[in-house]
Order: structure tokens, then C-alpha cells, then sequence
């Protein structure tokens, strides 16, 4: 009974091996029939490529400036509304004056006391010096009046330094904005008591021009600085900057760089740019999330390949060509930059080449090819990278 279960398990191994081997010659057979693998291939492109970089960013007010009142007291009066445009020096608030006014015709009764003891003791020292001239009285005495007449003089000069005080202070009781841009909603409402020096009013901002500031790896900046700029110190001599915002669409200005950090942040091994971009219109607003796309050195006659016509394996990278004989072939392949949807091709392919860039599932090489020849824009290729809406709590940057 025993070899009898073996002997049908042996039969049925050999069925199912029959069956494979007819199903492969079946399948060889219908890509005879068809003409051969059904793939779509297109044309190597070869042109002078620039070479960019995307990276994920925010956008920060150029200037910003926390208001704050130089003397304390209850906010009385309100000139402004939150997120108003103000221009410098225009009025923002009210703050209690009663005791500073009291301070000032304090310290102007102070000081016209002492200008008149002062005048006094320069009346008799005038008398005294007259009447040393005819030995009337003792020298000692005109010098005891002389000595009198200085202090009295450093009192008028203190004393009017304590009026001007108060009177700045008095002056400081309304509070001006120190520049022109746009204050934030977070503003204090009436009634607020604020302390010198301590007590936000409001924030105001500019957002004309406006900063993008994001981070690079150390190989990019020196990709993007190279040697000469290095020496120079100057990161914008050979870069272009240019904005996509969070919608996926492209800002129509130029930036250009214009902060570099002097080192790389010890936690993340990046270094923190800025980029200068105009906002006429004020579409920018800082908090914003973007995309900063650098372009560097332009390679000239590129060799390019869609990323998905390369396939790598062991370390290797590949592609399959169209061959003379309309068969398979694969081609080994020194793989260069990313470039929006393609490979700068190093090696391995030349411009007269057609790569499979659909139909490589199961693809080996010397495989009778039915080709159907597509473009880029059938396919949906691009030298732009990917202007999909950014999601700033995306972990990673896409390049």
C-alpha cells in the first residue's frame, strides 16, 4: 500500500513538471504568435541638462521686531488693530500718563529751585569778587563763594538731566512702531497693565522681500559651492533659487541665496541657508511650508534614462535595449545625478539606443521584443522634479 501512494505521488510530480514545461512552450509559442514580449520602449535623450536639487522649507519674515513699552503702566488708548499694515513711527498705543506728567512738573520745579539759588550765588559772588578788588573782604571768602557757585551748577545740570528724563518718559507713555511692516493678531487689548521692558504689545514683521530657509547635506553644498565659489565665499555666484509652495505650484520670482551658516548643526550634520525671494503682493507669508529648488552646473549633451527603465541587482545597475535584431539586451550602467524623472546615464548607453521602459516584469535577456515606441509625455517623464503638494510633516526630502 505504501509504494503503491509513492508511486502516485512520483506520477503526479511528473504532471506538474509536464504541465509547467507545456505552459512555458505555450507561452513562448503566443509571443511567437504576437510577435514577440509586449513592451513599450522609447528613445535615450541626450541634451545639456542642469543639475537641481529640491529641498523642504519655510518661509521667515525678513525683519521682526516684539514691541515693547519702555515705561510701565495701563494701556489706555489703542490706535491699531491686529494684523494692520503700519508704517514707522505711526502711533500704536496709550500707556497711563498721569504719573509721568506729575514727574516732569515735579522735576521743573526741582530744577528752576535750584537755577535760582545758582543765580543767587552768583550774584554774590560777583559782589565778593568787587569787593576783593579794593581788599574789602578776605580772599577766602571769594573762593568759598566760587566753590558754592560750582556745586549749585552741577545741582542745575543733574536736575535738568532729571527733567529730561521724566520728559522722555512722559514721551515713551505712546508707543510708536520701529518699522514699516505688518503687526501680528496677538496684540494686548486695553486695560492691559505692561511693565517696562518686559510686556509684548505686539510683533510686527516685514514680508517684503521674505526669507526661505532650509537645510543641506555637506556633499550637496559642496556640489552646489564647488572650488571657486569656496574661495570666494560667495554660494550664490553659480546657484539658482527658485519656490514651490505648498499646492504644488511655482512662484514666478527668482531667489537668490543669501544667508549661509557658518557651520553645520552638530545634531543633523546639515548646514541652514537662506534664500532672498521679492513678495510684492504678499502671496508669501512667513510660516509658510515650500519647496527650494537649487540649479547648479548644467552638464552638457546628457545621456538620460527614465528611472523606472533601470533596474538594479547585486550592486549593479541595468537596463534593457532594443537591440539590432529587435530582441533584449541588457546593458550594465554607471548610474550619474538624479534629474526630475531620469538618470544621468554615465556610461553603459549612447544616444542611438532605445530602453524598455514598461513590460521589464520578468524580462531576460535575448527575449523576441513586440516594441511600442512612446514619448516622455505619454508616459508622464519629466526634468521637473515632482511639484506635488508638500506635506511639511513629511520626515523626508525628496531631491
Amino acid at each position: 500500500m505504501f509504494l503503491t501512494k509513492n508511486k502516485k505521488a512520483m506520477a503526479l510530480v511528473a504532471a506538474l513538471a509536464a504541465a509547467l514545461m507545456l505552459s512555458g512552450c505555450g507561452k513562448e509559442q503566443q509571443e511567437a504568435q504576437r510577435g514577440g514580449a509586449q513592451v513599450k520602449a522609447m528613445n535615450v535623450i541626450q541634451q545639456d541638462t542642469p543639475l537641481a536639487s529640491e529641498y523642504a522649507g519655510s518661509l521667515v519674515g525678513k525683519d521682526e521686531v516684539k514691541v515693547q513699552a519702555r515705561v510701565s503702566g495701563k494701556v489706555t488708548e489703542k490706535y491699531v488693530q491686529g494684523g494692520q499694515y503700519v508704517v514707522e513711527g505711526q502711533p500704536l498705543y496709550r500707556i497711563d500718563s498721569r504719573q509721568y506728567e506729575s514727574a516732569v512738573l515735579n522735576a521743573q520745579a526741582t530744577l528752576a529751585q535750584s537755577e535760582a539759588t545758582l543765580n543767587n550765588a552768583r550774584v554774590d559772588l560777583y559782589r565778593y569778587q568787587k569787593l576783593l578788588e579794593s581788599d574789602a573782604i578776605a580772599e577766602q571768602t571769594v573762593a568759598t563763594q566760587q566753590a558754592n557757585v560750582n556745586a549749585y551748577e552741577a545741582a542745575v545740570a543733574a536736575n535738568a538731566a532729571l527733567l529730561k528724563r521724566a520728559q522722555e518718559d512722559l514721551d515713551d507713555t505712546v508707543v510708536y512702531a520701529p518699522m514699516t511692516g505688518q503687526l501680528s493678531v496677538d496684540d494686548v487689548a486695553v486695560g492691559t497693565y505692561v511693565t517696562a521692558g518686559n510686556t509684548t504689545l505686539v510683533t510686527v514683521g516685514s514680508s517684503n522681500p521674505i526669507y526661505a530657509q532650509f537645510s543641506i547635506s555637506e556633499a550637496e553644498f559642496l556640489k552646489f559651492a564647488g572650488i571657486k565659489s569656496l574661495q570666494q565665499g560667495d554660494l550664490n555666484s553659480n546657484v539658482g533659487v527658485s519656490l514651490t509652495l505648498a499646492d504644488g505650484t511655482e512662484y514666478p520670482l527668482m531667489g537668490s541665496i543669501a544667508e549661509t551658516d557658518r557651520a553645520l548643526s552638530d545634531s543633523t550634520g546639515t548646514l541652514t541657508l537662506k534664500a532672498l525671494f521679492e513678495n510684492p503682493n504678499g502671496i508669501l507669508l512667513p510660516g509658510m511650508f515650500a519647496r527650494v529648488k537649487l540649479t547648479g552646473e548644467t552638464v552638457p549633451n546628457a545621456i538620460l534614462v527614465p528611472q523606472r527603465a533601470v533596474q538594479q541587482l547585486l550592486g549593479k545597475s541595468f537596463v534593457m535595449v532594443v537591440n539590432g535584431e529587435g530582441k533584449s539586451e541588457a546593458r550594465t550602467v554607471t548610474l550619474g545625478d538624479k534629474v526630475g524623472s531620469y538618470y544621468i546615464i554615465k556610461d553603459g548607453v549612447n544616444a542611438s539606443d532605445i530602453v524598455v521602459v514598461e513590460g521589464l516584469s520578468n524580462l531576460q535577456e535575448g527575449r523576441e521584443l513586440n516594441v511600442t515606441m512612446v514619448t516622455p509625455e505619454e508616459m508622464g517623464f519629466s526634468l521637473n522634479p515632482d511639484n506635488s503638494a508638500y506635506d511639511p510633516d513629511a520626515s523626508t526630502t525628496e531631491k
